[in-house]
């Protein structure tokens, strides 16, 4: 191909490429709107393991899903990063408190984090559903950790250190979620109130045979040991890398290894489960 081909391209919003990553993006988010319209929204619950004695479950990380127009189960990777930045993205921030909330009430021996982006801090629907839920039952906050992501935490920083320091009082827990992703500027590290850190999956993926990611994982823990922050590694799927993790002193684990998520909640016993008790 002549150089001056690649200048005879299409720019722009005109290109074929572009066109298709606009349809497909506002196909999602068409599908997410339909989905939460019609109520149709579950949680997936994935266990996060204690990575010493008595290696039980520390807490559930509840995932938002929706059902397509098949009944289909959709992750939250494939339509998240279309909405998060979208009113329909607070509305499934708000469906994943509640129905996360609801499940703390149920089942007092269990703890649970729910994802929520910074852009939901403010918002008044969610903000009224999480106190309407402590009010009813105050010990509801002991139980209850909300995930924040680096990038998501680092739009308005000022506005979650408000935001956590208002919610101290109340027993709630708070962890960063994708821990080394992207640009966080460490300083901030001294004004949140992070209790946990979980580092991102890309890091840990294979990280017993990557010696830059050895590196990576170790630094990140050391990080978040200054600051007396937990840590959590996510995306452990092989027991070489749990080793190397564990012996590198993370506090808990989180990946396939252990569970995948799933919409029936696995703290019930599956007959229970099935019966919907």
């Amino acid at each position: 191909m002549r150089k001056k081909d690649f200048a005879d391209l299409p720019e722009g919003g005109d290109s074929p490429l572009n066109s298709a990553v606009a349809a497909r993006d506002n196909s999602t988010v068409q599908m997410a709107t339909e989905a939460v319209k019609h109520q149709q929204c579950r949680l997936a619950f994935q266990p996060v393991m204690q990575a010493r004695d008595p290696h039980g479950v520390a807490f559930y990380e509840a995932f938002i899903r929706v059902l397509d127009e098949t009944g289909r189960v959709i992750p939250a990777r494939e339509f998240m990063p279309q909405v998060e930045n979208t009113p329909i993205g607070r509305e499934l921030d708000c469906i994943a408190l509640e129905k996360g909330l609801r499940a703390l009430s149920r089942n007092p021996e269990i703890r649970l984090s729910v994802n929520m982006s910074a852009r939901s801090i403010g918002y008044a629907r969610w903000s009224r559903i999480l106190d309407r839920f402590l009010k009813r039952d105050k010990t509801l906050g002991e139980r209850l950790i909300l995930e924040i992501s680096e990038s998501s935490a680092m739009q308005v920083p000022e506005l979650v250190v408000d935001f956590m320091d208002r919610l101290q009082d109340r027993g709630i827990a708070f962890a960063l979620d994708d821990f080394g992703a992207s640009n966080f500027s460490f300083r901030y590290f001294r004004e949140f109130f992070f209790d946990a850190a979980k580092i991102d999956g890309q890091f840990v993926r294979g990280v017993s045979t990557n010696p830059d990611n050895q590196a990576l994982v170790r630094a990140l823990i050391a990080v978040a040991r200054e600051f007396e922050i937990l840590v959590i590694a996510e995306s452990v799927e092989t027991r070489e890398d749990a080793e190397f993790l564990v012996a590198s002193g993370v506090d808990c684990l989180q990946g396939y290894l252990f569970g995948a998520p799933t919409v029936k909640a696995p703290w019930q016993p599956e007959k229970e489960a099935k019966t919907g008790s």
